[in-house]
């Protein structure tokens, strides 16, 4: 939260609270279904491929960002300070209170995340319904 606040980037969510290595996830890696590949290079209509020919094929991609802010979608929007950051006042941007980043930063986990959007929903309801009254 602090790194948010001051606005600099977030650190991942497993560099600051670990990821649990759980039986069950133990089990799986050495039975080979948790096998950890790079990022693959292209989406196909049967699967995955990466650049040096390797393809794994595919009914489904369930695609989760959690561990990383990927926010460069957000360019445009100038929201970046120059710490390389997005200034956040809990889940709002500082710089435009329209702006509201669910898990950015420290709602980055499931936990923080429910909050974070309970919060969220909130003040942007507060925030809308100020500005109903001034139309």
């Amino acid at each position: 939260e602090a790194r948010v606040r001051a606005g600099r980037p977030p650190s991942s969510v497993v560099g600051v609270t670990g990821l649990p290595v759980t039986p069950e996830v133990r089990r799986l890696r050495e039975q080979g279904v948790l096998d950890r590949l790079p990022m693959f290079e292209r989406i196909t209509p049967d699967g995955v491929a990466w650049a040096d020919g390797r393809f794994v094929a595919a009914d489904m991609i369930l695609w989760c960002t959690g561990f990383r802010a990927a926010i460069e979608h957000l360019a445009p929007l100038r929201l970046r300070g120059a710490g390389g950051g997005i200034v956040m006042d809990g889940t709002r941007v500082a710089a435009d209170e329209r702006i509201h980043l669910i898990g950015y930063g420290p709602s980055a986990s499931t936990v923080g995340a429910n909050r974070a959007g309970r919060a969220a929903v909130r003040e942007i309801r507060a925030l809308l319904d100020s500005a109903a009254v001034l139309d």
